[in-house]
């Protein structure tokens, strides 16, 4: 039997149990799907392939496309303005801590950008488990803001990454404050059109919708911004990222669409890419020395930091809701593990501290959902 042979067959079936594991354990299916790459990976059933690195590359952006389709643009334009502040400060003390640690503890200037990554992928997660609760809307209405501001810093530290802090870096900042402005523009101008028109957001993707064009036109708003990174050459994820945002923003009347997408990605793409990210972690460096210790000081201060950050919002969730909060954006494993992986090819971390953010982002997924559920469990018992 052939090598592609087997590596299709291995992503398959990892495909299809990682979920029945999954509801076993009680875990999401991602970290499940990474430790099944890394193990069958370490026996020789899963092994580099171009087309398997291109379908994973693929299936990372289209998770961030999938994380954009989370929030609602006009949504967040009506949070109120203290609200907006508190998120400011939420994200503000973030960096601090983030700077502060990796000067203190002389990480290295990438851990600044490392550590206070956000991302909502895995908050959607929650939310399915856990329902529209005042703290899990928050989550998200600070966690979108903060994975924009991620991405961003994600697209301008790969360009220093690249090109070094020179004209090369400069042009990239450019780029992109011009293409948000211009961004920006057009979603007032087609705010505005489809306030005026409203009948052209159901031209279209019509209720009745016989040809799927729905998804058509998701697809392709998803190729053109990732085309326009490409050419702007720009990180590919923020392109992807604000795809989503066109969907609920400028097609509410589509409710099931973000789900419809969503399915089809964690379905299919999304799984290969985490399965891909499993093959590059070996096994045998868990054996390294101070891996694991390092893995766990990471878990710990990326948490901490959350949790105390998280506590600006206590007047408007109370203490337990402020740290459910806070740890709900405790798993930025998609950007994490995205950023390590940058940092890795750049040289500006060794394959011990790739191998540890790793193992740190399956180590934070693990014991946030474990103390959430814990948290949630006793926050039920006493309001009974």
């Amino acid at each position: 039997m052939s090598d592609t042979i087997v590596l299709i067959t291995t992503i398959s079936l990892i495909i299809i149990f990682s979920p029945f594991f999954a509801k076993k354990l009680k875990l999401p299916t991602t970290p499940i799907e990474i430790i099944f790459g890394s193990v069958l990976a370490s026996i020789g059933l899963l092994h580099d392939e171009h087309i398997f690195e291109l379908v994973a590359e693929f299936g990372f952006l289209y998770l961030m496309f999938i994380a954009g389709t989370e929030i609602n643009l006009t949504n967040v334009f009506k949070t109120p303005s203290h609200i907006v502040k508190k998120v400011a400060l939420y994200t503000i003390i973030l960096y601090a801590f983030s700077i502060f640690l990796s000067l203190y503890l002389d990480l290295g200037k990438i851990f600044m950008v490392l550590l206070p990554l956000i991302s909502v992928g895995l908050v959607a997660t929650l939310s399915k488990e856990y329902g529209k609760t005042p703290w899990l809307e928050f989550s998200m209405t600070s966690g979108g803001i903060g994975e924009v501001v991620s991405i961003a810093v994600l697209t301008i530290t790969s360009a220093g990454l690249q090109s070094g802090v020179g004209i090369g870096l400069f042009k990239t900042i450019l780029a992109l404050t011009l293409f948000l402005i211009f961004m920006f523009v057009l979603f007032r101008a087609i705010t505005i059109l489809t306030w005026w028109f409203p009948s052209i957001s159901t031209i279209l993707m019509p209720h009745e919708d016989k040809a799927e064009q729905d998804i058509r036109l998701s697809m392709g708003i998803f190729f053109l911004l990732v085309a326009s990174m490409l050419y702007l050459d720009l990180e590919l994820a923020f392109g992807a990222f604000l795809a989503g945002i066109f969907i609920p923003t400028f097609f509410p009347h589509k409710e099931d669409l973000p789900h419809k997408l969503e399915a089809f990605g964690f379905g299919f793409l999304v799984p290969i890419f985490f399965i891909y990210i499993g093959t590059t972690f070996n096994l045998e460096a868990l054996t390294m020395d101070g891996l694991i210790s390092k893995a766990l000081m990471i878990t710990v201060m990326m948490i901490m930091m959350r949790v105390i950050a998280s506590l600006v919002f206590v007047k408007e969730l109370g203490w337990i809701d402020s740290i459910l909060m806070g740890l709900s954006h405790s798993m930025p494993l998609t950007l994490l593990i995205a950023m390590a992986t940058l940092a890795f090819h750049a040289n500006s971390i060794d394959k011990l501290h790739y191998y540890a953010f790793i193992l740190a982002a399956l180590f934070q997924v693990i014991s946030v959902m474990v103390v959430i559920k814990f948290i949630n469990n006793y926050k039920e018992k006493n309001t009974l």
